[in-house]
């Protein structure tokens, strides 16, 4: 009996011992924004010196940079799982861009150019394109398409669950128009700040590009004409239609089925 309790204990152990991930709360220190940015950092447990691939979770409206916590309990089991970094910065509404009306807000260059080069210097991460990804839903699947076809230098892989990737139809949503004018009177803006303008842009970046929407969702639409679009440019990408509308339950889902995505991309660069 003895010995047979030893084992468990010594099970126990292995199973406890596997899922070492550590999880860090940070304030960035930016120019672009009128605050530092808060940030969540998971790290995957490793050996000394071990570098891993970084994926950038990105929120939705009216989120922070603690609600992918909640919407996917198991990330620091998946960090550990897949080696993999995970960086949650708080998007503050902004929908990722370089807002033209508010100089405080001002994500893009956040990002870019103040967050990324702070990760890849305080934390285990390989600085490269080839092993970084950007993903996340509703507001943030919108802003990992636009940052990555922006920013290819940066970014090697991305995808967008239920993203707002054509914010046109939606004109007085979401505070859009605080941050970039009015529709009416600024068209032009809101077509520079819509992914669903940006295919060119997608192409020439090459792209990992996976992308999901549930088929009750009120951004279907809007991504079945995105997929159509890539698709006349050639552009190879993954899209995946599932059953669920806009809700935290359906991308608990879709979240695994990204970072199994970026997985295999991360292997084969």
């Amino acid at each position: 009996m003895k010995k047979i309790i030893v084992v468990l204990l010594a099970c126990v152990a292995v199973v406890f011992g596997a899922s070492a991930f550590r999880i860090d709360t940070v304030k960035v220190a930016t120019k672009y924004l009128s605050t530092p940015g808060d940030v969540t950092v998971l790290v995957p447990d490793g050996a000394p010196g071990q570098r891993f691939a970084t994926v950038y979770l990105l929120h939705g409206h009216g989120g922070s940079n603690l609600q992918w916590l909640s919407t996917q309990p198991r990330l620091g089991e998946l960090a550990d799982k897949y080696g993999m970094v995970f960086v949650l910065p708080n998007g503050y509404n902004s929908w990722y861009w370089d807002s033209p009306l508010k100089p405080g807000l001002q994500m893009e260059s956040f990002i870019t150019k103040d967050l990324v080069p702070y990760i890849d210097k305080n934390y285990p991460t390989v600085a490269d394109r080839s092993k970084r990804a950007v993903t996340g839903f509703s507001m943030g699947g919108h802003g990992s398409l636009y940052l990555a076809a922006r920013h290819p230098d940066i970014f090697g892989s991305a995808g967008s669950m239920s993203g707002g990737v054509d914010i046109r139809p939606f004109p007085k949503s979401w505070n859009m128009s605080e941050s970039i004018g009015e529709y009416q009177s600024a068209k032009d803006v809101w077509d520079a700040h819509t992914v669903a303008t940006m295919v060119p842009q997608i192409k020439a970046a090459a792209l990992n590009l996976t992308i999901d929407c549930g088929v009750d969702d009120f951004f279907a639409g809007v991504n079945d004409a995105l997929h159509k679009s890539l698709l006349e440019a050639g552009v190879p990408h993954d899209y995946t239609v599932r059953p669920g509308a806009h809700t935290h339950e359906y991308w608990r889902n879709s979240i695994l089925y990204h970072l199994l995505f970026f997985n295999e991309a991360f292997k084969r660069n």
